[in-house]
């Protein structure tokens, strides 16, 4: 296992768990593998492909999730293929004879087109192992639920002998459960990994207007140089307005959206994938298995839908290791939209529940990534120093007569005003609807003119959380006011708030086009046991980060399949002089090193003869 592990994928060791689930798929035992996004899935059911005799088939749901892994496969020297409705005819007639020889070792295909070739192709064909990838697909409680999936329980009643592992990136129990139920696994292990991911930072920010948010964009994008981001919104209409702000601010990005042609869509992934611009900016149509290892930022720009939809979509963002940072943005607006889309939904209750824990995540006062753990029901005793809510941990204040303010202009109006309108009122701004509703008149309007309006945002967001008031989704999204709230309005309890941090909301200096960029940060490398080690000549690796491109464009694969960022950065602190010591670099199997180390060798002599 070690040596087919070094040879093809440059490993000299496994991750954790890792070895158990290859040795219990090579036994012939059916598994469930919950793993990371990064955490190295793919191995779990790559490595038992090489060792067993056959054929590997694997069930993906994307073209896109095919070709990239068929990719990285084929750049590793291992014999990998698709079948999708990009074949032709003469390429489908050339690969079922290649499979039907044993020429293939692992086949990508889409629970669609299995279903299709479960009677024809797979009997003829030695099958090895069936991996179902993006397993949570297959269970109406997943996030991305699809119908397609539900009917792969007919692989285990028509080839009872083949093994079959299940992996996803995030399932919580119920969703787990339904999974071992729909595929009819055979008395599965279930590999439950640490769904820690360290090295990504997490940050959120609230009740920011959308000029504000592209500041901090811009300020996020010029910390990170030229390394690349993916920004996640909510509509169509927003992506395109994004992308539209940030290109006029000289940053080379595209939206993607459901609404593009198909052709449009390919292009602009393709684009993305092989580092020809530097953002992209999508709805979660996007993303889903990309395995493009050198996204070093991910922003949302609205809330997610859910802590599953979260945790996948930041997990795009250093799938290499290499530090990384996740953005969110928080506004009621995105709330209010939210609720509505779950109450509108065919599973209220459910849909209702996970956008509930959303929000707590989103309004939290502890730490981030212990929240996100224990959705996942990993526990976590002590605090990750990398959220934050870690690096700023929130002060208090006596906020007693800010609620009094609020919860007054609500009851004022007999509770018949949104957020927006409550904001109007106490900031005493005179709008057509103040006007028309009198609500210039009463005793409240223009009580907190002393508190920026963003504060009020925010203040109001933490009134909301500490349950003072609540919204009524089916009155117009009016205001009433709780018990605990009214207890506050008239003197009969206290209420502390967060303090906010001015720096947070400060815009960034925005650059425009053809005004130099920030330079980038240097470039850290975390070692196999965790330790950073700084990248003290940055001139070296951008020589060996323009010739992994020029490779990648020779062949016409995107840069990471070559090396992968982490990979890069070793060969930067490590040096190697010989074909032997570039080998022995993690990531770096006996097909790469014959096929790159001469490149690479001459561009290090090149700095250090």
């Amino acid at each position: 296992m070690l040596q087919t592990l070094k040879t093809y994928f440059g490993y000299d060791s496994f991750r954790p768990l890792q070895e158990d689930i290859v040795r219990h798929v090579l036994d012939g035992r059916d598994a469930l593998v919950l793993m990371p996004t990064g955490g190295g899935k793919s191995i779990c059911y790559q490595l038992p492909a090489l060792l067993r005799q056959g054929t590997a088939v694997v069930v993906s749901p994307l073209l896109s999730l095919m070709k990239d892994q068929v990719e990285s496969l084929r750049a590793n020297g291992i014999p990998a293929a698709a079948m999708n409705s990009a074949l032709s005819d003469g390429e489908t007639v050339l690969l079922r004879r290649k499979l039907q020889q044993g020429e293939i070792r692992l086949l990508y295909i889409s629970p669609e087109r299995l279903m299709t070739e479960v009677n024809t192709l797979l009997p003829t064909i030695d099958i090895s192992l069936f991996a179902i990838d993006e397993a949570h697909c297959i269970s109406q409680w997943g996030h991305d639920f699809r119908p397609e999936y539900t009917q792969l329980g007919i692989l285990r009643e028509q080839f009872p002998r083949v093994p079959i592992i299940a992996l996803t990136a995030t399932a919580d129990k119920i969703t787990r459960e339904d999974i071992l139920r729909q595929l009819c696994l055979r008395e599965p292990r279930v590999f439950l990994s640490s769904f820690d991911r360290p090295n990504l930072s997490l940050d959120v920010r609230r009740g920011y207007e959308q000029r504000e948010k592209i500041h901090a964009i811009l300020d996020l994008i010029h910390r990170h140089g030229t390394a690349c981001g993916i920004i996640y919104c909510m509509s169509r209409k927003t992506t395109e307005s994004v992308a539209e702000q940030l290109s006029r601010h000289g940053i080379s990005c595209v939206p993607y959206h459901a609404g593009l042609s198909t052709s449009a869509r390919e292009e602009a992934q393709n684009m993305f994938v092989r580092d020809r611009i530097q953002v992209i900016v999508a709805t979660i149509a996007f993303g889903m298995g990309i395995d493009k290892s050198n996204v070093r930022w991910i922003v949302h720009y609205n809330l997610p839908k859910s802590i599953e939809s979260f945790y996948q979509e930041i997990g795009r963002a250093g799938r290499d290791g290499m530090p990384s940072e996740t953005l969110l943005f928080y506004s009621l607006g995105d709330l209010v939209m939210l609720s509505k889309f779950a109450d509108e939904s065919g599973q209220k209750l459910v849909n209702s529940e996970k956008l509930r824990r959303m929000q707590q995540y989103a309004e939290a006062d502890i730490c981030r990534r212990r929240i996100l753990l224990g959705y996942f029901g990993e526990a976590r005793d002590h605090d990750c120093g990398n959220c934050d809510i870690c690096r700023r941990p929130p002060q208090r204040f006596d906020g007693t007569v800010l609620v009094q303010k609020a919860l007054s202009g609500i009851l004022r109006t007999d509770e018949q005003v949104s957020m927006r309108t409550l904001t109007d009122i106490l900031l005493g701004r005179m709008t057509s609807d103040i006007v028309a509703h009198g609500y210039d008149r009463l005793k409240t309007f223009g009580a907190g003119r002393d508190v920026p309006m963003r504060h009020w945002r925010d203040y109001l967001l933490q009134m909301l959380h500490l349950g003072y008031f609540e919204i009524a989704y089916d009155e117009n999204n009016h205001l009433k006011v709780t018990e605990p709230g009214r207890r506050v309005v008239y003197g009969k309890a206290t209420a502390q708030l967060v303090v906010l941090h001015e720096e947070e909301k400060k815009p960034a200096a925005a650059s425009r086009t053809g005004k130099k960029r920030k330079a980038a940060k240097p470039v850290t490398l975390f070692t196999a046991t965790g330790t950073p080690a700084a990248i003290t000549d940055t001139g070296l690796y951008e020589a060996l980060r323009l010739l992994r491109k020029r490779l990648a464009d020779e062949q016409s694969i995107p840069a990471y399949i070559i090396l992968s960022d982490k990979t890069l950065a070793e060969i930067a602190v490590r040096r190697p002089r010989t074909l032997d010591e570039f080998g022995s670099i993690s990531g770096i199997g006996d097909y790469k090193r014959e096929r790159y180390g001469a490149d690479f060798l001459a561009v290090i002599a090149q700095f250090f003869p």
